[in-house]
């Protein structure tokens, strides 16, 4: 399911910063864990094909993505990975409508506010958006607009799922929600999903597996306290991750993400 070896070295300023991510898993829920700076957005921009590593190889789903000994480096189209950004990354020029239809679209046109796609009015309705979709972003709640970022991501059936953070600005209640709402999902559509999370809650409804990355290292599974609310995961009998070492115990210069 998931073949991950990627090298990336990273710059700020004076600062130098190594990201070596090894891990493989057949879960169809990973989640990627650790502390700010730890390397997980910028792991999540190399598998999606934002960032191009410098070298290692990358599988999901079967499909070899990049290859630097074979020279294979798909593009982000060509990956059919979708990505949820932290901040949903909504054009805020478009409607709701017009954002989802954008993802359906071929070239950069902005698509016409009264467009009709079934596809599109599909998820529209699978995310309860109807009486939205002739607004603007900054005229819908985070709940919404993280709904809308979702529909945006799957309209175009893709072969994988990425998400940084996805619930990290809505309150408890609307987390809970939509939470339960990503699960059921990914459970009928049987996508492979790769989840960043800093949340517990997060881990134990959402995770068949776990990796812990830490200074831009596979370090193992998740901490006890995440590990143990995960009763789900140990029914599941997910396959454990494969870790590299860890790295010296100097401390990394950190870098977001």
């Amino acid at each position: 399911m998931w073949e991950i070896a990627l090298r990336k070295q990273l710059r700020h300023g004076a600062s130098r910063f190594e990201l070596d991510v090894h891990f493989a898993s057949d879960a169809q829920r990973v989640v990627l864990h650790g502390p700010s700076g730890a390397g997980k957005t910028q792991t999540l921009r190399m598998i999606s094909g934002i960032v191009t590593p410098d070298a290692g190889r990358l599988t999901v789903a079967g499909r070899v993505l990049f290859d630097s000994e074979a020279g294979v480096s798909l593009s982000p189209q060509e990956r059919r990975l979708a990505y949820v950004f932290q901040d949903y990354a909504l054009f805020p020029h478009l409607t709701v409508r017009q954002n989802i239809a954008f993802a359906a679209s071929k070239g950069w046109r902005n698509p016409s506010r009264s467009s009709a796609n079934a596809r599109v009015d599909a998820w529209i309705e699978r995310f309860h958006l109807q009486a939205l979709v002739d607004h603007f972003p900054h005229q819908i709640s985070g709940g919404q607009r993280q709904r809308t970022a979702l529909a945006r991501a799957l309209v175009n059936e893709p072969a994988a799922l990425l998400l940084d953070e996805p619930f990290a600005a809505l309150d408890r209640h609307l987390r809970e929600q939509l939470r339960q709402e990503l699960l059921e999902l990914q459970t009928q559509l049987r996508l492979p999903m790769l989840l960043i999370t800093h949340d517990d809650e997060d881990m134990a409804e959402l995770a068949e597996q776990v990796v812990h990355l830490a200074a831009g290292r596979v370090g193992g599974d998740a901490p006890d306290s995440a590990t143990a609310r995960r009763p789900l995961a140990a029914r599941v009998g997910a396959a454990p991750a494969t870790p590299a070492p860890m790295p010296p115990s100097a401390a990394a210069p950190a870098i977001p993400g």
